[in-house]
């Protein structure tokens, strides 16, 4: 027997749910079993008749060999080994006899403690096989012995149930059932599970210096072992050794909650320990990272684990204290960095320095490094905390950042300076690329976060922008005043091709502005002239008296119209519905008809709900031919339509922006 112990070896853990050795010469025990097998008294055996003596023969044939139950041992036939434990004790304990107190069983103790004995020598063997199974490289050899284990474990259980289920009154079952096989097995596992994550702790293994001696604190170097040893091992399990296992055992699901209860304990003393922020966030990592993705979502697991039985690594409590820890830091680093981008950007603006061109235009990389650090920020945040709505909260120091980026420019703008007109060219490119970032994130950043970024880059830009548009407004304001006026319907004067080159003059000065901004700047100028053109259309400086002031009137209307899409087209401006502003005025004072100039003013207020009644007045009190009485019929027919006309529209306010005057014609 003790030969039998050096082949299988000594293991502390497996000694832990063996049964001692049995004393005694196994060889002279199953020497006399071996006599007692012919006996014919077991329950359904039936003997073979004894075969006559073969006929020698030059080359006779291979005949099997019957193994005994210690050969069987020898050569890893748990099986079969089992087997025949299984026949004697039929033999033993199917034996009864009739006494005076009923049916008793007829049994040699002897043989019942030989049987006892080779029992445990079969469970040695069994728990030794199953304990080696992560202690070498898996062999077709090693996972047939374990195969063999576990059938054998499955018929030790099954005898168990058979005698669970006798009959009551039925003769005593044997002192060594219930083996209670599965229960040791699972306990075993447990063991060995534990020594295995135990031993990775402390073991230098073969992992490279690279991945884990590289790491920079203890720490990590247990993690990442602790890690990396229940991926090996649960990925073991799912390609080879499940396949040992029969469907009820459930083996990949065993193994992976063993593994994670392990783990999970191991970083709970972890999390609680006080990390610092480099280890708060590497055990973050394997948390809401690496163990859900790289480990339960492996391919060779897909199908044979149930992720969500086994919970998070963390309790909620453990992992919020954790994340709130990086987050803080994080957005600290983070407001940090962008306070100092911005003061580095400031002295460049206030050393008189204007900011370097590139393709020709005025460029500034403060919008590009701000960007590149939120999304680098934003990518780290979701790998750590393994949330997008989680991470979602660094972009708040992005809309801090964006309202003193706002504070900053304003104040350079109003001193005035001589980089002045360059530096906000340059800072043009950045408002406009920080709205692109925006617009393009526009799903995935929170409401209250994009409404307050988009209204501060609103304020940006009517800052930028403003800047130039302003001084050139301001030198067209003489010119606007002769519009509608009577120099401007006698065609004595080209207001509007003054008005015209007036601009084109300024707009040379944006040849270093981006094409991307100057089309912005367009936009802003022609709706500005639009307005500017309708507000002094509106202010009842003229009287059309009859039908052919009217239609001069429309005709030098839709002329300016004309003029004024075809440059803002041309020059770049994207504002295309501008174009039927003009037009549709125009019709309304060119008609005479009333009820005509009715469907024409409800037109008009379908495309522009903006349009307020004292807008139509103002318009309609340039017909000085128009009755009381009409204009009362327009307003009713308008009060009646406007709700429904209104839902289609798709143009952006316009009239809204339009002053309205105080005192113009209201009919009663």
């Amino acid at each position: 027997m003790k030969e039998e112990m050096g082949a299988v070896g000594h293991d502390p853990v497996a000694a832990t749910v063996l049964s001692p050795v049995m004393e005694g010469s196994a060889k002279t025990v199953h020497g006399r079993f071996r006599h007692k097998l012919k006996m014919p008294q077991i329950l359904g055996f039936v003997p073979r008749p004894r075969s006559p003596k073969p006929i020698v023969e030059s080359n006779p044939p291979q005949t099997e060999v019957v193994m005994d139950f210690m050969e069987n041992l020898k050569e890893n036939r748990l099986v079969e080994a089992c087997q025949q434990l299984l026949l004697r004790e039929d033999q033993l304990f199917g034996q009864e006899t009739m006494t005076v107190e009923g049916l008793v069983q007829v049994c040699n103790e002897d043989d019942k403690d030989t049987l006892q004995k080779d029992y445990e020598t079969l469970l040695l063997h069994l728990w030794m096989a199953v304990h080696t199974t992560f202690s070498s490289t898996p062999s077709g050899e090693h996972l047939e012995i374990l195969r063999s284990a576990v059938e054998t474990i499955t018929l030790l259980e099954e005898k168990d149930q058979q005698w669970e289920g006798r009959p009551e009154g039925s003769s005593e079952a044997p002192v060594w059932r219930p083996h209670q096989c599965r229960h040791t097995h699972d306990n075993l596992l447990e063991k060995m599970v534990d020594s295995q994550m135990r031993n990775a702790t402390v073991e230098e293994d073969n992992i490279s210096v690279s991945s884990v001696d590289n790491l920079s604190t203890s720490m990590k170097r247990e993690v990442c072992r602790m890690g990396k040893r229940l991926k090996e091992d649960v990925l073991r399990v799912a390609r080879d050794i499940r396949d040992c296992y029969p469907p009820d055992f459930d083996v990949c699901n065993l193994y992976v909650r063993l593994y994670h209860q392990k783990f999970s304990a191991r970083l709970t003393e972890l999390a609680r320990s006080g990390l610092d922020v480099d280890d708060c966030n590497y055990l973050l990592c394997w948390v809401n990272n690496y163990y859900p993705n790289d480990i339960l979502k492996h391919k060779d697991l897909e199908g044979h684990i149930n992720m969500e039985s086994l919970g998070t690594l963390l309790s909620e409590k453990d992992l919020t204290t954790l994340e709130e820890q990086y987050l803080l830091q994080k957005e600290s680093r983070v407001r940090t960095w962008f306070s100092k981008a911005l003061s580095k950007e400031e002295e460049g603006w206030l050393s008189g320095k204007s900011p370097e061109l590139i393709d020709g235009y005025c460029f500034c990389p403060l919008a590009i490094d701000i960007i590149q650090a939120v999304d680098g920020a934003m990518r780290e945040a979701r790998t750590i905390l393994g949330s997008e709505a989680k991470a979602q909260r660094i972009l708040c120091q992005l809309d801090s950042f964006l309202i003193s980026y706002k504070k900053s420019l304003e104040e350079f703008v109003k001193a005035r300076r001589e980089n002045t007109q360059a530096v906000v060219k340059a800072n043009l490119v950045n408002i406009e690329q920080f709205r692109d970032f925006i617009v393009r994130r526009e799903e995935s950043i929170p409401e209250e976060i994009r409404t307050s970024c988009m209204s501060t880059l609103a304020d940006l830009r009517d800052c930028g922008y403003g800047y130039f548009t302003g001084p050139i407004h301001e030198e067209l304001r003489v010119q606007y005043h002769r519009l509608w006026t009577q120099a401007w319907f006698t065609g004595g004067q080209m207001v509007l091709d003054e008005v015209l080159g007036t601009l084109d003059r300024h707009m040379q000065q944006f040849t270093d502005l981006k094409p991307i901004c100057v089309e912005e700047l367009l936009g802003r100028l022609h709706m500005e002239m639009m307005v500017e053109y309708v507000k002094r259309m509106m202010k009842r400086k003229m009287r059309l008296k009859d039908k052919e002031q009217q239609e001069t009137a429309a005709k030098l209307l839709a002329e300016d119209s004309s003029k004024l899409s075809t440059y803002f087209t041309e020059a770049g401006s994207k504002i295309c519905w501008l174009s039927e502003v003009l037009p549709k005025m125009a019709e309304v004072v060119r008609l005479q008809d009333p009820g005509s100039i009715q469907l024409e003013i409800v037109t008009l207020a379908r495309d522009f709900p903006d349009l307020s009644w004292r807008h139509i007045s103002a318009l309609l009190s340039l017909k000085a031919n128009l009755s009381t009485a009409d204009v009362r019929g327009i307003k009713e027919s308008l009060e009646v339509n406007r709700p429904s006309v209104t839902s289609s529209n798709t143009n952006p306010p316009f009239f809204s922006k339009v002053p309205a005057g105080k005192f113009w014609h209201m009919p009663s």
